[in-house]
Protein backbone atom coordinates (compact mmCIF):
# COMPACT_ATOMS: atom_id res chain seq x y z
CA UNK A 1 0.00 0.00 0.00
CA UNK A 2 2.79 2.30 -0.81
CA UNK A 3 1.91 5.73 -2.26
CA UNK A 4 5.30 4.97 -4.82
CA UNK A 5 4.31 3.76 -8.30
CA UNK A 6 4.30 0.05 -8.49
CA UNK A 7 3.20 -2.27 -11.32
CA UNK A 8 2.52 -4.95 -9.00
CA UNK A 9 -1.61 -5.09 -8.12
CA UNK A 10 -2.90 -5.47 -4.81
CA UNK A 11 -2.81 -8.52 -3.62
CA UNK A 12 -6.19 -7.85 -2.26
CA UNK A 13 -7.71 -6.56 -5.46
CA UNK A 14 -5.85 -9.64 -7.01
CA UNK A 15 -7.46 -12.03 -4.63
CA UNK A 16 -11.58 -11.06 -5.32
CA UNK A 17 -10.95 -9.87 -9.04
CA UNK A 18 -12.70 -13.28 -9.95
CA UNK A 19 -15.52 -12.04 -8.91
CA UNK A 20 -16.03 -9.55 -11.33
CA UNK A 21 -18.76 -10.57 -14.39
CA UNK A 22 -17.03 -11.92 -16.82
CA UNK A 23 -16.20 -9.37 -19.91
CA UNK A 24 -17.81 -6.60 -17.78
CA UNK A 25 -16.50 -3.03 -17.92
CA UNK A 26 -14.55 -2.31 -14.16
CA UNK A 27 -13.83 1.49 -12.89
CA UNK A 28 -10.54 1.83 -11.75
CA UNK A 29 -11.22 4.95 -9.21
CA UNK A 30 -7.82 6.91 -8.78
CA UNK A 31 -6.05 4.86 -10.87
CA UNK A 32 -2.56 6.09 -10.35
CA UNK A 33 -0.54 4.24 -13.09
CA UNK A 34 -3.16 1.71 -14.09
CA UNK A 35 -1.95 -1.17 -12.24
CA UNK A 36 -4.94 -2.54 -11.34
CA UNK A 37 -6.84 -1.20 -15.46
CA UNK A 38 -3.74 -3.36 -16.89
CA UNK A 39 -4.98 -6.33 -14.38
CA UNK A 40 -8.44 -6.18 -15.49
CA UNK A 41 -7.27 -5.90 -18.86
CA UNK A 42 -5.34 -8.77 -19.09
CA UNK A 43 -8.27 -10.72 -17.45
CA UNK A 44 -10.51 -9.82 -20.61
CA UNK A 45 -12.38 -6.59 -19.11
CA UNK A 46 -12.89 -3.48 -20.83
CA UNK A 47 -11.53 -0.67 -18.25
CA UNK A 48 -12.34 2.79 -17.32
CA UNK A 49 -9.50 4.25 -15.49
CA UNK A 50 -10.08 7.65 -13.32
CA UNK A 51 -7.18 9.70 -11.71
CA UNK A 52 -6.44 13.52 -11.97
CA UNK A 53 -2.89 12.72 -13.54
CA UNK A 54 -3.22 10.25 -15.77
CA UNK A 55 0.38 10.51 -17.15
CA UNK A 56 0.80 7.15 -15.76
CA UNK A 57 -1.41 5.85 -17.63
CA UNK A 58 0.10 5.59 -21.19
CA UNK A 59 0.92 2.50 -22.14
CA UNK A 60 -2.80 1.95 -21.50
CA UNK A 61 -3.88 4.54 -24.23
CA UNK A 62 -3.69 2.70 -27.47
CA UNK A 63 -5.75 0.12 -26.16
CA UNK A 64 -9.15 0.08 -27.73
CA UNK A 65 -10.38 -1.53 -24.54
CA UNK A 66 -9.06 1.06 -22.24
CA UNK A 67 -10.94 4.48 -21.63
CA UNK A 68 -8.45 6.62 -19.88
CA UNK A 69 -10.49 10.29 -18.11
CA UNK A 70 -8.35 12.87 -16.43
CA UNK A 71 -10.90 14.39 -13.66
CA UNK A 72 -10.62 15.99 -10.11
CA UNK A 73 -12.89 13.56 -8.35
CA UNK A 74 -12.30 16.64 -5.54
CA UNK A 75 -13.21 19.58 -7.47
CA UNK A 76 -17.04 20.02 -6.10
CA UNK A 77 -18.37 18.69 -9.56
CA UNK A 78 -21.20 16.18 -9.70
CA UNK A 79 -20.14 12.81 -9.91
CA UNK A 80 -19.52 11.73 -13.82
CA UNK A 81 -20.61 8.72 -13.73
CA UNK A 82 -24.27 8.79 -12.03
CA UNK A 83 -26.80 6.89 -13.04
CA UNK A 84 -23.99 4.83 -15.13
CA UNK A 85 -23.47 1.03 -13.83
CA UNK A 86 -19.86 -1.20 -13.43
CA UNK A 87 -19.38 -4.95 -13.15
CA UNK A 88 -16.49 -3.73 -10.88
CA UNK A 89 -15.55 -0.81 -9.13
CA UNK A 90 -11.90 -0.34 -7.45
CA UNK A 91 -10.25 1.72 -5.48
CA UNK A 92 -6.84 1.81 -3.40
CA UNK A 93 -5.32 3.76 -1.95
CA UNK A 94 -7.64 6.53 -2.19
CA UNK A 95 -10.24 7.85 -0.36
CA UNK A 96 -12.35 10.86 -0.64
CA UNK A 97 -15.55 10.26 1.66
CA UNK A 98 -17.89 12.69 -0.45
CA UNK A 99 -17.55 10.27 -3.75
CA UNK A 100 -18.34 6.50 -0.90
CA UNK A 101 -22.22 6.80 -1.95
CA UNK A 102 -21.60 7.52 -5.72
CA UNK A 103 -19.22 4.63 -5.87
CA UNK A 104 -21.49 2.35 -4.03
CA UNK A 105 -24.45 3.24 -6.68
CA UNK A 106 -22.22 2.52 -9.82
CA UNK A 107 -21.63 -0.81 -9.18
CA UNK A 108 -23.80 -2.56 -11.37
CA UNK A 109 -26.30 -5.79 -10.75
CA UNK A 110 -23.90 -9.07 -9.97
CA UNK A 111 -21.03 -6.46 -9.82
CA UNK A 112 -18.78 -6.04 -7.26
CA UNK A 113 -16.59 -3.30 -5.14
CA UNK A 114 -13.17 -4.27 -4.42
CA UNK A 115 -12.04 -1.37 -2.15
CA UNK A 116 -8.46 -1.04 -0.21
CA UNK A 117 -7.08 1.87 1.59
CA UNK A 118 -5.74 3.74 4.73
CA UNK A 119 -6.93 3.16 7.86
CA UNK A 120 -7.18 4.75 11.54
CA UNK A 121 -3.47 4.18 13.28
CA UNK A 122 -1.87 4.72 10.15
CA UNK A 123 -0.42 7.58 11.51
CA UNK A 124 2.01 5.75 13.40
CA UNK A 125 3.41 4.75 10.19
CA UNK A 126 3.88 7.91 8.45
CA UNK A 127 1.86 9.25 5.79
CA UNK A 128 -0.94 9.46 5.32
CA UNK A 129 -1.98 10.70 8.62
CA UNK A 130 -4.54 13.32 8.43
CA UNK A 131 -7.58 11.74 9.42
CA UNK A 132 -9.78 13.26 6.45
CA UNK A 133 -7.85 10.47 4.68
CA UNK A 134 -7.66 7.47 6.83
CA UNK A 135 -11.08 4.85 6.94
CA UNK A 136 -12.87 5.08 10.40
CA UNK A 137 -12.94 1.36 12.20
CA UNK A 138 -16.05 -0.34 10.30
CA UNK A 139 -16.56 2.89 8.09
CA UNK A 140 -16.68 0.84 4.92
CA UNK A 141 -18.87 -1.97 6.39
CA UNK A 142 -21.39 1.18 7.20
CA UNK A 143 -20.82 2.39 3.16
CA UNK A 144 -22.30 -0.68 1.64
CA UNK A 145 -24.88 -2.01 4.36
CA UNK A 146 -28.05 -2.01 3.09
CA UNK A 147 -26.96 -2.11 -0.55
CA UNK A 148 -24.40 -4.50 -0.88
CA UNK A 149 -23.48 -8.27 0.17
CA UNK A 150 -20.68 -8.56 2.14
CA UNK A 151 -17.59 -11.07 0.95
CA UNK A 152 -14.95 -10.46 2.88
CA UNK A 153 -13.34 -7.32 4.92
CA UNK A 154 -10.18 -6.96 6.98
CA UNK A 155 -9.18 -3.70 9.29
CA UNK A 156 -5.77 -5.07 9.31
CA UNK A 157 -2.27 -4.46 9.76
CA UNK A 158 0.00 -4.98 7.15
CA UNK A 159 4.08 -5.09 6.53
CA UNK A 160 3.82 -5.29 2.63
CA UNK A 161 4.87 -3.60 0.70
CA UNK A 162 5.01 -1.13 3.53
CA UNK A 163 4.09 -1.29 7.07
CA UNK A 164 0.11 -0.14 7.18
CA UNK A 165 -2.96 0.19 9.19
CA UNK A 166 -5.14 -1.12 6.22
CA UNK A 167 -9.38 -1.35 6.07
CA UNK A 168 -10.92 -2.93 2.90
CA UNK A 169 -13.89 -4.94 1.73
CA UNK A 170 -15.04 -7.11 -1.72
CA UNK A 171 -19.00 -6.87 -1.48
CA UNK A 172 -21.42 -7.60 -4.56
CA UNK A 173 -24.78 -6.16 -5.48
CA UNK A 174 -26.95 -9.38 -5.38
Amino acid sequence: MAHAPTDIPSAWVERFAALVPAGGTVLDVAAGGGRHSRLFRRLGHPVVALDRDITGMAALATDPEAEIVSVDLEDGSPWPYRGEHFAGVVVTNYLWRPLLPDLIASVGPGGVLIYETFALGNERFGKPSNPDFLLRPGELLDAVRGDLRIIAYEDVEVTQPKPAMVQRIAAVRG
